[in-house]
């Protein structure tokens, strides 16, 4: 990806990935989308979405880990499964600066893992 004069161009060597660790009993979780209409077909303009929401259905993606020394491997010590769904009140957690959708949650905070299961 170099040019002729075998450097990485300014655009491409300035770019960074972020990955946020959560320390203690912390997860990062992602905000799911909120539906936009009622389950009997009621549109719900954002404000109003907002107005009635006191919790959020969010997804756990990153865990609070330590090394562990019996096995030297990373072990999850969060309490909450990476990938879970998970519930929490609207206001809680730190907003991650560069992206809306994440949040740094202590997982006292977490009210509730959520399944989803297929009905048949």
């Amino acid at each position: 990806m170099s040019n002729k004069s075998g450097r990485i161009p300014a655009s491409i060597s300035q770019r960074k990935i972020r990955r946020v660790s959560p320390l203690g009993f912390r997860v990062v979780v992602s905000l799911l989308k909120q539906a936009e209409r009622t389950e009997t077909g009621l549109y719900l303009p954002e404000g109003s979405r907002d107005a009635l929401t006191e919790s959020l259905l969010c997804k756990v993606v990153e865990v609070a880990s330590a090394m562990d020394r019996d096995t030297q491997e990373e072990a999850n010590i969060s309490g909450i499964p990476m990938g879970a769904t998970v519930l929490i009140p609207k206001n809680v957690g730190i907003k991650i600066p560069w992206d809306e959708e994440l949040r740094i949650v202590e997982t006292k905070d977490i009210l509730a893992i959520v399944d989803e299961l297929e009905m048949v």
